[in-house]
């Protein structure tokens, strides 16, 4: 049985976990915290990027001699395989370490089956210590095994009655300053930004991070199905990112070529309306991307919903009223509210004079 000490080291192994954030992929994000023989924490790390070491490693060499005999805490089961890196279930054996404890089993085929190597070791082995919070942390890279796409975050910003934009289309600024920031904290830690070619054609928008230090700049895509939203000389085609243009496989797209930016383009099916979402998510997640930021407007958020591709909805609601204008998500395929997409509310807190809503969708329940 856990205790208050065991409970309070998983909590600090998931927190160090967030800091990467945006940062590793394909790789999960990952914290490890390790006590020594008495108790005391001696060693901590997290997984800071993709081919360097894994957490577990990191907090070993911060423990030194004192992890033997000791407890690891980490919040995904040590991995079992040579990569890049070799296998954290040996490197706990050989530091002596006399007890793991770890939050989510690893899915996947390659890595997992660490904690059978360590009890076979004679390590006594521990999981789901707050399983539930590990989750949430990793829930790009599990998506992305589980599921074999990208996570997809939709954020949105909006009037309390709804409104992404005024009858008129102006939309600067529904949302408070401090609401913007944040935003840009969900870039940072998204590997893709994705809007459609209706934001493209209204804002120009950059899709960067901007005032997030250390950031690593996410994927700028673009959904332009007909290839007429991104002109050359369009921000998102600046050197600030990497950006990709998805548009349809029977379009021209000769003045991007010619300007030079054959490469950011991916063609892709069309589908009732506009692109082949699965078949977008698809084409990502072979770039390595494990998870997208939804900033696209109401038609594009409808047509991810419509597919089933929304995993967590971020809605920025300001104290606003505009009675007329855009709703934040236009058809989405549902057309009576026995159908309509429930969500489970996880999170409601105050950004400056706004109101940041987190939810996720409600799996869907067979009736008898």
């Amino acid at each position: 049985m856990a205790t208050p000490a065991d409970t309070d080291a998983m909590r600090r192994a998931v927190t160090l976990a967030a800091r990467a954030l945006g940062a590793t992929s394909p790789n999960p994000v990952v914290g490890c915290v390790i006590h020594d023989a008495s108790g005391r924490p001696v060693g901590e790390g997290f997984h800071q990027r993709a081919g360097g070491p894994h957490a577990e490693i990191h907090a070993l060499r911060a423990a030194g001699p004192a992890a033997r005999g000791g407890t690891a805490y980490v919040t995904l089961e040590p991995c079992n395989h040579t990569g890049r890196t070799g296998p954290c279930a040996q490197a706990l054996i050989e530091a002596g370490v006399a007890r793991v404890v770890y939050a989510v089993a690893d899915p996947g085929p390659e890595a997992g089956g660490g904690a059978e190597t360590l009890r076979a070791a004679g390590v006594t082995v521990e999981r789901g210590l707050l399983a539930a919070e590990a989750e949430e942390g990793n829930a790009a890279w599990l998506t992305s095994v589980r599921l074999g796409r990208p996570h997809v975050l939709w954020k949105y910003a909006a009037t309390l009655d709804g409104r992404i934009a005024a009858s008129d289309a102006t939309s600067r600024w529904i949302t408070s300053a401090e609401a913007r920031a944040d935003v840009h904290r969900l870039r940072a830690e998204a590997d893709a930004v994705v809007v459609g070619a209706g934001t493209a054609r209204a804002d120009d928008p950059h899709l960067a991070v901007r005032g997030v230090e250390g950031a690593v700049q996410p994927l700028r895509v673009v959904v332009d199905t007909e290839a007429t939203a991104v002109k050359p000389g369009a921000r998102v085609l600046d050197g600030a990112a990497p950006t990709l243009i998805a548009v349809a496989g029977d379009v021209t797209t000769r003045h991007l070529v010619d300007a030079g930016h054959s490469g950011n383009l991916v063609r892709l099916p069309r589908a009732a309306r506009g692109l082949d979402i699965p078949a977008l998510l698809a084409a990502l997640h072979e770039r390595g991307v494990r998870s997208v930021l939804l900033e696209g407007g109401p038609t594009l958020a409808g047509s991810f919903v419509a597919a089933g591709c929304v995993d967590k909805v971020v809605g920025y609601l300001a104290p606003v009223l505009l009675g007329a204008g855009p709703a934040a998500l236009s058809d989405a395929g549902i057309s009576t509210i026995a159908d309509a997409l429930r969500l489970h509310v996880n999170e409601v807190v105050a950004i400056g004079t706004d109101l940041r809503i987190t939810a996720t969708p409600v799996p869907a329940t067979k009736e008898h």
